[in-house]
């Protein structure tokens, strides 16, 4: 989105951390080159030494504003952590220089572009070349990638094991439902962040929501029980539990706009693994 301007990059341009697999694991693409689906694409990093037969999971990753999904595959952390998850590392590319987002700016938002199929078209086309566990799928995403990952959460909630805003929620106005709650999402959002303040800000024809208002709505909209403080490493957080056991939880930490792999890596183990 515009405002990413202003702020860091959204993704350190960092050397390649690992290629696709050849033998019958190798496809026409990965790192390097795109996956197609349809008119769009995406790139994808699969573990070192996958064996093409085994049930892997995936990791989901939108990019910000005037991001790429080249520029996410040489994010080299980005990379190591789905190494050692053992995951299918999968950077999702938006059709053109923002998400087709509710409420993102008209002068960049692809208002032709469907991305609740598009992500559908991804983890098909994703099935078909791996052996795709889709028991141990989260989506993740960076400011207005984040942005566009509230989105997708209330329309594809039972489709993926959970959701990992960093930096990012609804564009004004914060929808009043939520279709697909309750389901797992963990929020991260800096206490230092102008970028994207947790309260929102206007950019150009369109204003960032407000992310204690979406909190709230997915409490409600969820049947989430009361947020209850949480113990976590260099993070303040609170947590709500639906009866089913999902989770939703704000978690602030210190610093402006970035993103830090460690968060996506808590909440993997969180909401996939269940290691509290």
């Amino acid at each position: 989105m515009r405002s990413e301007r202003r702020g860091p990059v959204c993704l350190w341009p960092l050397a390649v951390l690992a290629a696709v697999v050849a033998g019958s694991v190798a496809s026409a693409c990965g790192v390097e080159s795109d996956c197609r689906v349809a008119d769009r694409s995406y790139r994808m990093m699969l573990p070192e030494g996958y064996d093409g037969q085994s049930r892997i999971g995936a990791l989901f990753f939108l990019h910000g504003y005037r991001g790429t999904s080249d520029g996410v595959m040489q994010n080299a952390e980005l990379g190591a952590l789905a190494g050692r998850l053992g995951v299918a590392f999968v950077a999702l590319q938006a059709k053109g220089i923002e998400w087709n987002a509710p409420g993102a700016p008209s002068k960049d938002r692809p208002v032709d572009t469907d991305e609740m199929a598009y992500l559908d078209a991804v983890v098909e086309d994703l099935d078909g070349r791996i052996v795709l566990d889709r028991d141990r799928m989260v989506v993740a995403g960076f400011s207005s990638g984040a942005m566009m990952v509230w989105s997708l959460a209330c329309a594809r909630g039972d489709a993926f094991a959970g959701f990992v805003p960093v930096s990012g929620t609804f564009w004004a106005p914060v929808p009043e439902e939520c279709p697909a709650a309750p389901f797992n999402m963990i929020h991260y959002h800096g206490t230092g962040e102008e970028v994207v303040p947790i309260t929102g800000r206007t950019i150009g024809d369109a204003r960032q929501g407000d992310v204690s208002t979406a909190i709230e709505m997915l409490g409600e909209a969820g049947g989430y029980g009361a947020p209850a403080p949480v113990v976590a490493k260099g993070l303040d957080c609170t947590r709500r539990v639906e009866s089913a056991g999902h989770l939703l939880e704000l978690c602030r930490f210190a610093g402006g706009h970035r993103l830090e792999p460690g968060f996506i890596e808590r909440a993997w183990g969180l909401l996939v693994e269940q290691v509290p």
